[in-house]
């Protein structure tokens, strides 16, 4: 019979040291694993840190200018309350004396076109109510006003002092040379001028005006009058289609006028 050899189950040495030798190197620590993510957490905590230091010092800086700036009103508050208590100032306050009109004429020509001239005097008293206080005025441009339209204008050219407890006569002439008018102002005029009120007059006084209390002197504050419930006819003649003068004049009814001064406060190119 013939003698098989069968192989030995179990592997030889050269066999064992190349299975070994096969074998993936161990996966390196956690120590010595690369970084992957491109920002450390150092940086971001760092970048936090600061967000937050701005915004502090932002916080901070607004708080800090809202309390001066509530400092500086109620100070404000505080001194305007210690002057009233102890001046007790008043507004000046204006009147109209008289307004007489000497020629009002309107003049209408071939072209079917209408020019108004007119002339005007004007007597304004002003009051000082105070008894430590001391106005002191520029010169005032005056303006005659017919419901928005102007019919005459002027200026008291001298700066004068209103003196505590004192009253001030101003007078002053208005007028106005060929001025052109609209049809439909025109036709409203001579439907005015046929009431027996007459015509409805408004007057427009601006000027600027400083005080002085004592050693205080405030800087120069703009001002305007405004003069209403005015009426007057014009002397006769002057309605008509031609140019006529009347050597007469007459005076408009001012008993109902009253006057009212509002501040005329300017930021940049607006008045308010």
């Amino acid at each position: 019979m013939t003698d098989r050899v069968y192989p030995s189950s179990k592997p030889n040495g050269n066999t064992t040291a190349a299975t070994t030798n096969t074998r993936l190197p161990p996966p390196p620590s956690k120590a010595q694993q690369p970084n992957r993510h491109p920002y450390r957490p150092n940086s971001v905590t760092n970048q936090r840190t600061r967000r937050r230091s701005r915004r502090g010092c932002f916080c901070l800086c607004c708080f800090w200018s809202v309390l001066i700036i509530t400092l500086l009103i109620l100070i404000s508050a505080i001194a305007g309350c210690i002057l009233y208590l102890l001046y007790r100032p008043h507004r000046p306050t204006f009147s109209i004396a008289s307004l007489k009109i000497s020629e009002f004429n309107l003049t209408t020509t071939a072209d079917d076109t209408t020019r108004l001239t007119s002339n005007l005097n004007l007597t304004i008293s002003s009051r000082n109510p105070n008894k430590k206080i001391t106005f002191y005025y520029d010169s005032i441009s005056i303006t005659c006003l017919s419901e928005g339209t102007q019919v005459a204008n002027g200026n008291f050219a001298n700066s004068f002092v209103s003196n505590p407890n004192n009253i001030t006569i101003i007078r002053s002439s208005l007028s106005s040379n060929s001025q052109l008018l609209e049809t439909e102002t025109v036709n409203r005029m001579r439907s005015d001028l046929k009431k027996k009120s007459g015509l409805p007059l408004k007057l427009l006084l601006d000027t600027k005006v400083r005080f002085k209390i004592e050693s205080i002197r405030s800087k120069k504050i703009g001002i305007r009058i405004k003069c209403e419930g005015i009426h007057s006819l014009i002397p006769k003649g002057g309605s008509g289609n031609s140019r006529n003068s009347s050597s007469s004049s007459v005076a408009a009814t001012v008993s109902a006028a009253k006057c009212k001064l509002d501040l005329r406060i300017k930021i940049w190119k607006w008045t308010f």
